[in-house]
């Protein structure tokens, strides 16, 4: 049984990581209304979740294609059904503590298709996905940095030219809830996610003779505590708390988990600060981006969970000693993290959301448009992993 130690050089990290995490919700609960501080250090759980448990999309889709391992994509489809289980039925429902909810879909059509295809090759490039992007960023990637800069510039162009995309073919938003009813929906959301959990087992098999299983590291005192508190942990406890969390985003404010909005409110109030005035533009006329633009980065929901999810990544990084530094980038790899993040930022406009807001909590909404997102993304995802090595990734 091998033993595994290492000094933590972190505390300084952490100490910081808390007080913004702690002190933070304090401020948003005075200077914001609504339950904005909960919300706030639920993004502070969910990215200390997705730390500690390396739960990325980009890497789970990349190492199926390349390795044919299909642990990452099992631990996804996990999640999602998890989620459709505690979601659907709240969705079905119309309320959950006493307030309206509302899923995540939006009608297929040609720049719903573009979108997720566009992100999925940027996700690749950029080295993350929306969620991947937030918390390796959180947890000092300095590449990752880039790709979130450019991710809120593609986000803040698409949303620029979404009156155009607007224009273009589509069908009409109907839910599979509204189609089918609440149990053929969940049934047939759960059979599909089965199969293709079933599919990445028989590539493996076939590849490798049999199924990864994940590393466990032993320590010599403390055994869990060390693991919950320096990690790793398991996928399978990132896939349980995420579907978790995503519902408890649903019960505090009416709808499901997303993160690409709070990008594009970034890059706008960026601009903003800038002189660059936005709020007459088509997208950011709407009722929803012109509050959001017009109120603070705390009083929205997707920016101040972002928020938390940075600083709950940097915790999760402090505690268990891999806080990153500053390392000298080369020029390809920083290329491809700028042109990832505009592909991601461009994507997720078009597409309705990233792989969060339109995949993760568009299939476990019932919704169409989820599929087709996961489709669309994963040949995206596809031509993106075959263009890595242009970048000397």
């Amino acid at each position: 049984m091998p033993v595994r130690t290492r000094p933590n050089n972190n505390w300084p990290i952490v100490a910081m990581a808390s007080l913004l995490l702690f002190g933070g919700a304090a401020y948003i609960n005075m200077a914001v209304t609504g339950g904005k501080p909960l919300l706030y250090l639920l993004g502070g759980a969910m990215g200390l979740v997705l730390y500690q448990a390396a739960f990325g999309f980009t890497s789970g889709w990349r190492d199926l294609v390349n390795d044919g391992r299909g642990a990452g994509m099992r631990a996804q489809m996990l999640a999602f059904g998890l989620a459709a289980i505690l979601i659907l039925p709240v969705l079905s429902a119309g309320q959950i503590n006493d307030h309206g909810v509302i899923g995540a879909s939006a009608p297929v059509g040609i720049a719903m298709l573009l979108g997720a295809f566009v992100f999925g090759l940027g996700m690749q490039l950029g080295g993350g996905c929306a969620s991947g992007t937030l918390y390796t960023v959180g947890g000092g990637s300095s590449r990752m940095l880039i790709t979130l800069v450019f991710f809120m510039a593609g986000s803040v162009i698409g949303s620029a030219q979404l009156p155009f995309w607007w224009t273009t073919w589509r069908l009409k938003n109907v839910t599979m809830l509204e189609a089918f009813g609440l149990a053929p929906t969940l049934v047939i959301t759960l059979l599909l996610l089965a199969a293709i959990a079933w599919l990445t087992v028989v590539i493996e098999r076939k590849k490798h003779g049999g199924l990864t299983h994940g590393g466990h590291y032993y320590y010599k005192n403390h055994l869990w505590l060390t693991r919950l508190t320096r990690g790793p942990w398991p996928l399978l406890w990132g896939s349980v708390l995420l579907a978790l969390g995503n519902y408890a985003v649903l019960a505090l404010t009416g709808h499901t988990w997303s993160i690409s909005f709070g990008y594009t409110l970034w890059g706008a109030k960026a601009l903003a600060a800038l002189g660059i005035d936005l709020s007459q533009t088509g997208f950011w006329m709407l009722r929803y981006p012109a509050n959001a633009l017009k109120g603070s980065l705390f009083a929205e929901d997707t920016s101040v969970m972002n928020f938390g999810i940075l600083f709950g990544a940097a915790l999760a990084a402090g505690l268990a000693g891999r806080f990153g530094t500053l390392v000298r980038i080369p020029l390809r790899s920083m290329l491809a993290a700028a042109i990832g993040g505009l592909l991601m930022g461009y994507g997720a406009r078009l597409a309705s959301g990233c792989n969060v807001g339109a995949l993760f909590s568009g299939i476990a909404s019932g919704s169409f448009h989820g599929w087709a997102w996961l489709v669309s993304g994963f040949i995206g995802s596809y031509l993106g992993i075959k263009a890595r090595p242009w970048f000397s990734l």
